[in-house]
């Protein structure tokens, strides 16, 4: 099977500003803790998994990193939006826990456990005030960090990242899901591209 999912995300984590996941360094908190739990909500603007169109939906991808992501042991689950037909949310299941390759394919060995997949309301804010809401689970608001020149702060070329670049900033909110609560601090939102005929090399590296 081949598929593509492309649009827009927003992440926020556990992690103080800023989160050293995507360079593999190890996780911390404002606390001192040594773990990263997080959240990352994505729109889903175009794509399908074969002929199934996948295209309007949102979906929350949730995470506890142990210690830095190339030591693998994560605990991953998935809430899919309840406006979502019951296809596409297997067709995203599928795809989220590594089943039909790609780079998720290619992450699913860093997996220690899989949390399985949940229907709640997802909803992505974009505009002057971005964040996102998973139902009864998480609400978080995100402010971009800003240069000299007031443009965001970005990250490009990481180990670990949901695109090639994306900006970075500060995170509000809680999240209580899959038994992974936690307050959040860092975050980061960017376009993004995933595809099942991504080169193993390529996907090498995306979280």
């Amino acid at each position: 099977m081949s598929w593509t999912i492309s649009g827009t995300y927003v992440a926020g984590c556990s992690c103080a500003v800023l989160c050293s996941c995507p360079y593999d360094g190890q996780p911390r908190d404002a606390r001192g803790g040594t773990e990263c739990r997080g959240t990352a909500v994505f729109h889903v603007a175009d794509g399908n998994l074969d002929d199934l169109d996948l295209s309007g939906v949102d979906f929350a991808f949730y995470n506890l990193f142990p210690s830095n992501l190339s030591s693998g042991d994560w605990k991953v689950g998935l809430v899919v939006d309840s406006a979502a037909g019951d296809e596409q949310a297997e067709a995203l299941e599928r795809i989220l826990s590594g089943r039909e390759g790609g780079p998720f394919g290619q992450l699913s060995q860093f997996y220690g456990e899989y949390l399985g997949m949940e229907r709640a309301g997802v909803s992505l804010t974009e505009g002057e005030k971005p964040g996102f809401t998973v139902e009864g689970r998480t609400e978080l608001s995100y402010e971009p960090l800003t240069g000299p020149d007031g443009s965001a702060t970005k990250i490009k070329n990481a180990m670990f990242g949901f695109a090639p670049e994306f900006e970075v900033g500060r995170t509000t909110g809680r999240s209580d899901a899959f038994g992974l609560s936690y307050e959040a601090s860092y975050g980061e939102r960017a376009e993004y591209v995933f595809s099942s005929e991504e080169a193993a090399e390529a996907a090498h590296g995306r979280v």
